[in-house]
C-alpha cells in the first residue's frame, strides 16, 4: 500500500521532521524531540499537522435523525457552530470510533473522524443509512487542518486573524474566518492536548500557507511545530482516550470511562443503546483506571496487570509523563480491583512491578 502524504509533508521534511508510518500516512513522530515540544505545548505553543484526520459531511432533511440514530451522545441541545465529542457503536455496543460533530445546521453537520477508520467509518455510515433523506460525503481529501496548542495560542494565532478570538468558546466554531490572508472553512476552539488551543481547518491547497506564517508570527513566543510522539503523551496526561487502546471495537464507551458521551435516556434509539443500558444496569465488569508505578520501570501498552498471581488486565496507554515526571498508566481492569489506592503489578519483561490505582485526571493529581 503507498504512503499518504498530506499537503504539509515537504513542510515537516524541511523541517527536520523524523517520519513515520502512521495508519498509512507518512507523518512526523517528532523534529527537536518529544520532551520539549511536549513541554513547548504545555508551557508556551505548539503546532501539529492533523490533516490525516477523516472529514465526512451530511446534509440533507433527515441529517439530525440519521446522527441521532448513528452517535451515542444528544445533538438534540447543539446550537448552530458548536462541537460535540460522541461515539459511534457497533450493536454490542463496541465503538467504531470516537468523533467530533460540528454543526452547521439542523440539516448540515461535519465530521471529523480518527484516520486509521476513515475508510472503515463512511462504510459504516452508508451501511446504516436505511431511508433516511441525507447524502454523505468523504471529503477528507479535500480537507487541511492543523491544530495550535498551549497557553499562548490564542495570542499566536489572533496575529493573523482580524475576528476576536476570544469570543470563540471551548467547543465552538466560526466559519469562513480568513487567517493570513486565506479564507478557512472554520477555525474551532479544540484540541487533543488538555490545553487552550484552536484547530484550524483549510482546503488542503491553503494549509501550508497558515502552517508556515504561524511559525513565522509564533517564533518570538516560543511556537513549536510538534509530532505524532508529543501528541500521544500530551493527551494521555488530560485523560483522552486515543481509539484502539482506551476503546476499540472490543472495549466500550462505557468501560473506558466515557459515559458523559453515551446518553443511554435520550429519546432516540441509536445502534448499540441496548448492549451498552444492559452492560450499565448489570454493572461494569471491567474500568480503565489510572495507576503510578510505584517501582522501577515504564509501563506500555499491552502489558498484563496482575494482583495476587493472577491477570486482571492490561495496561491500554504508558510513559515517563513529561510533566508530571513520574512512570504512569491508563489499565484496562476487573472492576473488583479498580478501587483508588489498590496496589497493582504491572508485568515488565516477565517481572511483577508494583504499582497504585490513581486518579486518571493525571494533571490535577499534580
Amino acid at each position: 500500500m503507498v504512503t499518504k502524504k498530506t499537503p504539509l509533508y515537504d513542510e515537516h521534511v524541511r523541517l527536520g521532521g523524523k517520519i513515520i508510518d502512521f495508519a498509512g500516512w507518512a507523518l512526523p513522530v517528532q523534529y527537536e524531540g518529544l520532551i520539549k515540544e511536549h513541554e513547548a505545548v504545555r508551557n508556551n505553543a505548539g503546532i501539529f499537522d492533523v490533516s490525516h484526520m477523516g472529514e465526512i459531511v451530511v446534509k440533507g432533511k433527515d441529517a439530525f435523525d440519521f446522527l441521532q440514530y448513528l452517535l451515542t451522545n444528544d445533538l438534540s441541545k447543539m446550537v448552530d457552530n458548536q462541537i460535540l465529542y460522541t461515539l459511534m457503536c457497533y450493536p454490542d455496543g463496541g465503538v467504531v470510533d470516537d468523533l467530533l460533530v460540528y454543526k452547521y445546521s439542523h440539516e448540515e453537520y461535519f465530521l471529523v473522524v480518527n484516520a486509521a477508520n476513515t475508510e472503515k467509518d463512511f462504510k459504516w455510515m452508508i451501511d446504516n443509512k436505511k431511508d433516511f433523506n441525507i447524502i454523505l460525503e468523504n471529503i477528507s481529501d479535500q480537507i487541511g487542518l492543523i491544530a495550535i496548542q498551549g497557553p499562548k495560542a490564542e495570542m499566536i494565532l489572533q496575529k493573523l486573524i482580524d475576528y476576536d478570538l476570544s469570543s470563540i468558546r471551548y467547543y465552538h466554531f466560526k466559519r469562513d474566518v480568513e487567517v493570513a490572508g486565506v479564507k478557512t472553512l472554520m477555525v474551532s476552539r479544540t484540541g487533543y492536548t488538555g490545553e487552550d488551543g484552536f484547530e484550524v481547518c483549510t482546503k488542503a491547497e491553503d494549509i501550508v500557507t497558515v502552517w508556515s506564517k504561524l511559525l513565522e508570527v509564533g517564533k518570538e513566543e516560543g511556537l513549536k511545530p510538534a509530532g505524532l510522539g508529543a501528541r500521544d503523551t500530551l493527551r494521555f496526561e488530560a485523560a483522552m482516550p486515543l481509539y484502539g487502546q482506551e476503546i476499540s471495537e472490543d472495549i466500550t464507551p462505557l468501560e473506558g470511562g466515557l459515559k458523559f458521551a453515551v446518553k443511554l435516556d435520550k429519546e432516540a434509539d441509536f445502534i448499540g443503546k441496548e448492549a451498552l443500558k444492559k452492560q450499565w444496569e448489570e454493572g461494569l465488569k471491567r474500568k480503565l483506571v489510572g495507576f503510578e508505578m510505584l517501582e522501577r520501570g515504564i509501563p506500555r501498552e499491552g502489558y498484563e496487570v496482575h494482583k495476587d498471581g493472577r491477570k486482571i488486565g492490561h495496561v491500554t496507554t504508558g510513559y515517563l509523563s513529561p510533566t508530571l515526571k513520574k512512570n504512569i498508566g491508563n489499565a484496562l481492569i476487573d472492576v473488583n480491583e479498580a478501587e483508588l489506592g489498590n496496589e497493582i503489578y504491572i508485568m515488565i519483561r516477565n517481572k511483577p512491578v508494583k504499582a497504585k490505582i490513581i486518579s486518571r485526571k493525571f494533571l490535577k493529581n499534580s
